[in-house]
């Protein structure tokens, strides 16, 4: 096999059209007609064989899928966000109120142009490649939990992502070795009591209360029995109750974003805050319920995965474009594949400054550079045919 004429046979033109199609129609968590569509149409083209079978509103297709011995998983995910865009760019989004403010696009794109790239060779792989496209990274509800629960993990050896990055210059790429990202466990307490004209506050029961008590008592958790050291985010973000000024509430919720790295950390703040709140509930003659989720895990990527990518990826841009990133609280439910078998999460320089592309994700006016995507390709591309042979693990 030509490996060369396969790395230069990626389409970046396709990649492109496809990133801004997607871009222009973007969609939420698991409701993707539009955007499942477009996958569906492209792999049809392609005569990539998929199912979707696996988890919800996702799809799976198969490279060379009769193959017995080593097998790698591609992951891509497919959502956008709640946000309203305003790039000015031409392709922008037609859909109000949503934006893929999170590379999503791209990340679909590439994995169709690595599609597209491998198809041409597909007889001459000894490998099995398994793309996923998968729903709902953002949402509340992990897209690739549900892919685990249905056994995704057996289709593969090892699993590789890849995330746009605005921190980084355009025609790097980095990872972080080990435990590069934290785990999110968000946690949602609603507060009853009983309501009352505020006159007679002591014939009700006052869930407003209880949930500044709450807050009260998790902001002196930090304070005082948190150890300094750990590396853990505890944000109250939401705390509400009643809707006039002469009514005693009659309930009160609190919405809290938990991110660490130590599930013994974790485990510590989320009995205290439990404990906090069945207190202060109780002090006062009232109920709560406590709603919890571990939406991803901490992310580690396996060291040998890890050093064979970025050896590929050293191939397509160079070893002095190979960047060691640091430690993020930020999240990915990429953590759920990783948690059971060898994978690594790599990070794709997309920032250019003279092209107005600096913003990081999860704004309203992000932009990428995406000259960027096609090395993006062209690194999944290398990394398959690098190591089809498969290696131990």
């Amino acid at each position: 096999m030509d490996i060369k004429k396969v790395i230069d046979s990626v389409d970046k033109e396709y990649i492109l059209s496809l990133r801004r199609e997607l871009h222009m129609y973007p969609e939420l968590k698991f409701e993707l007609p539009k955007t499942l569509a477009l996958i569906r149409r492209e792999l049809e083209k392609l005569d990539i064989p998929y199912t979707e079978e696996y988890g919800k509103s996702s799809i799976v297709a198969f490279l060379n899928p009769e193959c017995k011995g080593f097998s790698i998983a591609l992951r891509a995910d497919t959502d956008a966000l709640p946000l309203t865009e305003k790039t000015g760019l031409p392709f922008s989004s037609q859909h109000p109120g949503i934006m893929h403010a999170c590379g999503h696009d791209a990340h679909t794109a590439m994995l169709l142009g690595t599609a597209k790239a491998l198809k041409s060779v597909e007889k001459e792989l000894t490998c099995k490649v398994v793309l996923i496209f998968q729903a709902c990274e953002e949402g509340e509800l992990s897209g690739a939990k549900l892919l685990v629960q249905d056994g995704i993990m057996d289709m593969a050896d090892v699993f590789v992502g890849m995330h746009i990055e605005n921190w980084l210059e355009v025609g790097t790429v980095g990872i972080c070795p080990g435990v590069s990202m934290a785990a999110s466990h968000p946690l949602h307490i609603e507060f009853f009591g009983k309501s009352a004209h505020a006159s007679l506050p002591q014939s009700g029961v006052d869930a407003l209360a209880m949930a500044i008590e709450t807050y009260n008592g998790i902001m002196q958790m930090k304070a005082t029995q948190m150890n300094p050291f750990e590396q853990y985010i505890c944000s109250v973000g939401m705390l509400s109750a009643g809707s006039t000024d002469n009514v005693i509430p009659d309930y009160a919720q609190v919405k809290i974003s938990l991110r660490t790295y130590d599930t013994a950390v974790e485990k510590f703040i989320v009995d205290n805050i439990r404990a906090l709140a069945e207190s202060a509930a109780a002090r006062r003659g009232g109920t709560i319920a406590f709603h919890e989720d571990t939406k991803a895990l901490p992310l580690v990527n396996h060291e040998e995965v890890s050093d064979r990518v970025l050896a590929s990826a050293e191939k397509i841009v160079g070893g002095g474009n190979i960047v060691t990133m640091p430690k993020k609280l930020s999240s990915e439910d990429f953590s759920f594949y990783a948690a059971e078998k060898p994978s690594a999460f790599l990070r794709l320089g997309t920032r250019n400054a003279e092209k107005g592309c600096t913003t990081l994700p999860h704004n309203n006016d992000f932009m990428l550079d995406e000259d960027a995507l096609e090395t993006g390709s062209r690194v999944f591309v290398q990394f398959v045919l690098d190591n089809m042979g498969g290696f131990e693990l």
